[in-house]
């Protein structure tokens, strides 16, 4: 099982790089503007010199991805060039396939931010499954993992945000001087980063109940048979009437919410505090609407 998890992981990891190359054939290079990290800045310079984005992306990467391999993880950088090289023969061979009846682009500038929409989005999914392979798409990513390893106390976001904001003000010179290149790209990366934190917040959401009950046995054992999920048991005192009583706590999925309603509704003087918990680490059942087991068909890649 093990063999083939890492098997389907490097083959979701192409997949997700071929998704990426399409999207930049479709959405972004016929937009006219540059998307986050270095491949915005590769995007602009093949737009000024004609060298093609999947060549430089290449030549970008290969000395990273061996820095990341040595210095960081071997595992990752191997799925990362998996990814990269992926990516960039993908463009390279788009570079020859006509797909100008797919792509979106408007003539006379209508609806231009429907193109970095759909991109944006677009990478976002990439992103969160690159996320959940343990890979990274290369450029930033390699980059912010390296600076990690040396000072493991600094912040990445700020060397992100500002070279995000190169792209964003570069486009400006490199697109004919226009201010909705910059907006374009703005749009981009704000959609992209929204998706990917959306996209792994709900894959470790779940819902803690607290109840408040005098039969916490019996309530223990309904959600271990029927929920599959154990609670834990702490001593409370009611601050008005001053009697003992019993505080369960219990982490479900939001798929089982409605199951531990109904278990507790039938104990009386038994209430529950909900609240939604944006992420579980650990040893806990992940759920689909069925209330079957999610099978976890990747490795998420051993960083050792």
């Amino acid at each position: 099982m093990s063999s083939l998890r890492k098997v389907l992981t490097y083959l979701t990891v192409a997949a997700a790089a071929l998704l990426g190359a399409v999207n930049y054939e479709l959405f972004v290079f016929p937009n006219q503007f540059a998307p986050s990290g270095l491949n915005g800045i590769c995007t602009m310079v093949q737009h000024i010199t004609g060298f093609r984005v999947g060549y430089l992306s290449l030549i970008i990467n290969i000395p990273l991805a061996v820095l990341v391999y040595f210095k960081v993880s071997k595992p990752i950088a191997l799925r990362s060039m998996v990814y990269v090289v992926t990516f960039s023969l993908g463009l390279l061979i788009l570079d020859h396939v006509d797909l100008s009846a797919f792509a979106y682009s408007t003539d006379n500038g209508t609806s231009t931010i429907l193109g970095p929409l759909a991109a944006g989005i677009i990478m976002g999914f990439i992103m969160s499954i690159l996320s959940k392979a343990g890979a990274y798409s290369g450029g930033t990513d390699f980059v912010a993992a390296l600076i990690h390893v040396k000072h493991p106390q600094q912040s990445v976001y700020g060397l992100i945000f500002v070279l995000n904001v190169i792209v964003a003000v570069g486009s400006y010179f490199v697109y004919n001087f226009k201010m909705e290149p910059v907006i374009l790209c703005i749009i981009y990366c704000f959609t992209s980063s929204t998706v990917v934190e959306r996209a792994m917040r709900s894959g470790r959401e779940a819902i803690c109940f607290e109840i408040i009950t005098e039969y916490p046995q019996e309530i223990s054992r309904q959600i271990i048979a029927h929920l599959g999920h154990t609670t834990t048991l702490i001593p409370a005192r009611g601050m008005y009437s001053g009697e003992e009583k019993n505080m369960l706590i219990c982490v479900v999925n939001k798929v089982q919410v409605s199951a531990l309603n109904q278990i507790i509704a039938h104990y009386p003087k038994t209430f529950g505090v909900v609240y939604p918990v944006s992420q579980v680490m650990g040893n806990f059942r992940d759920l689909n609407p069925r209330g079957k087991a999610v099978v976890d068909l990747l490795d998420h890649g051993d960083i050792h």
